[in-house]
């Protein structure tokens, strides 16, 4: 079918005689002599004005089509006399290609609620808010690509179905072929108990260490009870791996990353930030502007415990040497006490994953953690740990088996290097972009505890 995209005709730089639009009817005011129909395709978040006059094919064919409607409209492009809008099209034909119900189509008012939408999540990319969110969230996605590939990184494929537990949490989905009661795993489909991973890093690491430069960019699962607004079950996550890298090439790489999408979103989803600042963050818009003015803090973990303590705050979890950030720490950090991003480093080794390189104080790792206003934390990485007999000693102080992750230290057997990587949370990383709120608004089918409707 030949047509024109909305964005591109709204974009044109002159008249066009003939050209053919489809897309789903916004709204329908019929007057005297004619009608004004308004049409969205989802390209763009702009509506394309038509005018439909009395007694043309193009007024039979709509019939009573209106809100929800899907139609293709041909006609003359002119320019418009209206008030914010370059062009109208002038129908001369139209199709009908299914109607939409107006006493039970859900979307015919102007304004709903999160939380309904939510329920009809097939029907929300229509709206407004939820088109700008997921253009917004593929132009992130190919940002992200971008970044990468001037960078001479390899996109690799990691396994979604794994046998091991990357962050040794143990909240992995699990997948098998047996049926309701059975215990033996050996008469399952592997012969041994498989996942969902939570992660590609694990993988990632072998790539880097024959590849150099690799990332994973795809879905994670994490089997957490939670309802908070930045946790779901099912979320995507960007891993990089670098092999010949330290802790302070990561830092310098996710800052990097993070600035590259602000800029490519700010220039190419202009109209959507500016909805996003309308209607669902007020400021939003100028705070994105602000960091990338100014380089993102650091800060060492013992330096922030004493800021925290220091902070004259009554924080809802006590802040002491040993224990993990919450929140709200996170959050002070971020907004009020450097008021931008800030990489937090050097954690004490209990409180992160096996695999994260020992620094020489035998305290801490050489870990960081990037937090953002508003959200926390959006990023985590390390310098792995690159010594056999390290790993393999801090892989049994949790409780692990060595033999389980045989391959993972071949790696340190066969050419170690020093490697490091990070994974960020590319929902967390479009709330932040957005000021959406509840990271289940910003994925088009959440799966959260309870919820898999679709």
């Amino acid at each position: 079918m030949q047509r024109t995209l909305i964005v591109d005709a709204l974009a044109s730089a002159q008249p066009q005689a003939s050209l053919t639009v489809c897309g789903w009817i916004r709204t329908r005011r019929d007057a005297k002599g004619f009608c004004f129909v308004e049409l969205n395709d989802g390209s763009c978040l702009a509506n394309l004005q038509c005018i439909v006059d009395e007694g043309t094919p193009a007024h039979d064919a709509l019939g009573d089509a209106s809100t929800g409607a899907s139609v293709a409209i041909s006609g003359e492009l002119v320019p418009s006399p209206g008030k914010g809008q370059a062009w109208e099209l002038r129908a001369a034909e139209a199709r009908v290609f299914g109607l939409a119900d107006p006493e039970s189509f859900p979307l015919q008012k102007k304004r709903h609620s999160d939380e309904f939408l939510r329920t009809i999540a097939h029907l929300r990319a229509r709206t407004n808010k939820y088109g700008a969110a997921f253009r917004l969230r593929g132009e992130a996605a190919r940002a992200v690509h971008d970044f990468f590939h001037q960078r001479r990184f390899t996109w690799v494929h990691t396994p979604i179905l794994t046998g091991s537990d990357c962050e040794g949490a143990g909240e992995m989905f699990r997948v098998t072929t047996l049926p309701p009661g059975a215990t033996n795993t050996a008469d399952d489909f592997f012969g041994r108990p498989a996942h969902l991973t939570v992660s590609g890093q694990l993988e990632a690491e072998a790539l880097a260490l024959g590849l150099g430069r690799v990332y994973t960019f795809g879905p994670t699962f994490r089997a957490e009870n939670s309802n908070t607004p930045r946790h779901a079950a099912e979320f995507w996550m960007i891993e990089p791996e670098m092999a010949f890298a330290d802790l302070e090439d990561i830092m310098e790489l996710g800052e990097s990353l993070t600035r590259h999408v602000l800029d490519h979103v700010l220039t190419h989803c202009e109209a959507d930030i500016r909805l996003f600042d309308a209607f669902v963050d007020k400021g939003l818009h100028q705070r994105l502007l602000d960091m990338l003015a100014q380089p993102f803090a650091r800060v060492s973990y013992a330096e922030a415990v004493s800021i925290l303590q220091n902070s004259g705050k009554k924080f809802a979890y006590p802040v002491a040497f040993g224990t993990d950030l919450q929140t709200e720490h996170e959050r002070h950090l971020a907004e009020e006490h450097f008021k931008r991003p800030v990489f937090v480093y050097d954690y004490p080794k209990e409180i992160k994953a096996f695999y994260m390189k020992a620094n020489d104080d035998g305290r801490t790792v050489a870990a960081t953690d990037m937090l953002v206003p508003r959200i926390g934390e959006l990023i985590g990485g390390s310098q792995r740990e690159d010594d056999l007999q390290k790993l393999t000693a801090r892989i049994e102080e949790l409780g692990q088996k060595p033999e389980d992750y045989w391959w993972y230290l071949d790696l340190r057997r066969f050419g170690s290097v020093p490697h490091a990587g990070f994974g960020l949370g590319f929902e967390r990383l479009l709330m932040l972009l957005t000021g959406i709120a509840n990271i289940r608004d910003v994925l088009p089918f959440p799966r959260t505890p309870g919820s898999l409707e679709f």
